[in-house]
């Protein structure tokens, strides 16, 4: 099994502009998300589309995987980290997602604060609470719906030494039609 990290897109109804969401699904394909993720986002209907998606297998210098037994990661917890930022004279808010591995929220904070994204660009912020740099943090295994945390847990394990490759994240715009076409 697989942990799958996606960047979901839809136009809702009376919206201008396309809205996204992240959404984090458990499976050993990605097709095998399409009805979670029609679950999850239920006001979509069927207009609900990936933009990117990523299979979560090395995050730092961390080896993530999937477990169906409960799992002692030695106090280290996988977080998503949200951050925000502005460049001048640009009518957009920037938002960079990253995983990081840590023992707590702070430290996961502190970590995203070393991002490329944090140095270059200007106000970094959290949305209503302005003056931190961080506009979203969350545990991975609190993002999951019900139906994966009942059956699947998060192992966090350091990585050997030998292990230098990155997760490959694939752009692009793909329907739930083209995703079910994947298991067939």
């Amino acid at each position: 099994m697989n942990l799958f990290m996606l960047l979901l897109g839809c136009k809702p109804s009376g919206r201008h502009i396309e809205q996204h969401d992240i959404y984090f699904g458990i499976a050993e394909q990605l097709g095998e998300l399409v009805s979670s993720i029609e679950n999850y986002w239920p006001e979509a209907k069927d207009d609900i589309h990936v933009d990117s998606w990523r299979r979560v297998t090395k995050v730092g210098n961390y080896q993530i995987s999937i477990s169906t037994e409960p799992v002692d990661n030695k106090e280290l917890k996988l977080y998503f980290v949200n951050l925000g930022g502005y460049k001048p004279n640009d009518m957009e808010e920037y938002h960079y997602k990253e995983l990081v591995v840590a023992r707590e929220l702070e430290e996961a904070k502190d970590l995203a604060k070393k991002t490329v994204f944090f140095k270059h660009h200007l106000s970094p912020h959290i949305d209503d609470k302005y003056g931190i740099d961080v506009d979203d943090i969350y545990e991975i295994e609190e993002l999951l719906p019900s139906l994966f945390k009942e059956q699947y847990y998060v192992r966090i394990e350091q990585c050997p030494a030998a292990i230098s490759y990155e997760d490959e994240i694939t752009n692009g715009y793909f329907t739930m039609e083209i995703l079910r076409d994947q298991l067939e």
